[in-house]
């Protein structure tokens, strides 16, 4: 996509997607705040956590690790009946708006492109962590509950801040942390029209690219 035509695309997005009183500040604020108060709430439930209940963390951030991958390569980028506005939002106006070679967001403004509506944080808490919580509340023990809920909203807030991170400037205090400019390499390259849909599918930690074989090197090797 030429460079006319992401501007193109980021006009239209703006137009159609960015309210007047929209405040990419706040939109970031919200979503780091609401997730922290429901991890801080979680940890604050914990009660003489047994050894293997600690387990939980490792394996609830695989199983999330894992969730993002399919998510990502599944209904994300490819339109299905019942999750056409998912596609469309990514698939469509992300990775227009976004491209290998136009890849940082222009002003605060910008930052609805990358981060999900706060509505579905709710969506998530309510319709993902809390009935799995709920269900190892009575399968196990209310600690493997609070783990899972506290690890699985704390990694949804890393999926946030680093996609955040990986369309900020490269330049800037984000970009230049020392282990970012691997990960938004890896984010980055998936942003080429012609890998998208065949790599670069997990946008934290590559983990699950590694096991299916989706992780794109160029020719260097990266």
């Amino acid at each position: 996509m030429s460079a006319s035509s992401v501007d193109i695309a980021r006009k239209a997005f703006r137009d159609r997607r960015i309210g007047p009183r929209y405040s990419g500040p706040l939109h970031l604020a919200t979503t780091i705040s609401i997730s922290l108060s429901i991890a801080l709430a979680s940890a604050a439930m914990l009660e003489g956590v047994r050894p293997l209940e600690w387990l939980t963390i490792p394996l609830t951030f695989l199983y999330a690790n894992l969730s993002e991958y399919l998510g990502h390569r599944g209904p994300m980028h490819h339109k299905t009946r019942f999750l056409t506005k998912v596609f469309e939002r990514h698939s469509i106006e992300h990775h227009s708006f976004f491209t290998d070679k136009a890849a940082t967001f222009d002003s605060s403004r910008d930052y609805k492109a990358v981060l999900f509506p706060p509505i579905l944080l709710f969506f998530f808490i309510g319709g993902f962590a809390i009935p799995v919580g709920a269900l190892l509340y009575w399968l196990i023990s209310p600690n493997v509950c609070f783990l899972f809920v506290l690890t699985a909203v704390l990694y949804f807030l890393n999926y946030e801040l680093l996609h955040f991170a990986y369309h900020a400037d490269p330049a800037s205090w984000l970009g230049r942390l020392p282990f970012m400019s691997r990960l938004r390499q890896h984010h980055i390259s998936h942003h080429n029209r012609q890998l998208m849909t065949h790599y670069n599918f997990n946008i934290t930690y590559p983990i699950c690219d590694l096991i299916f074989r989706t992780l794109y090197r160029d020719a260097d090797g990266r």
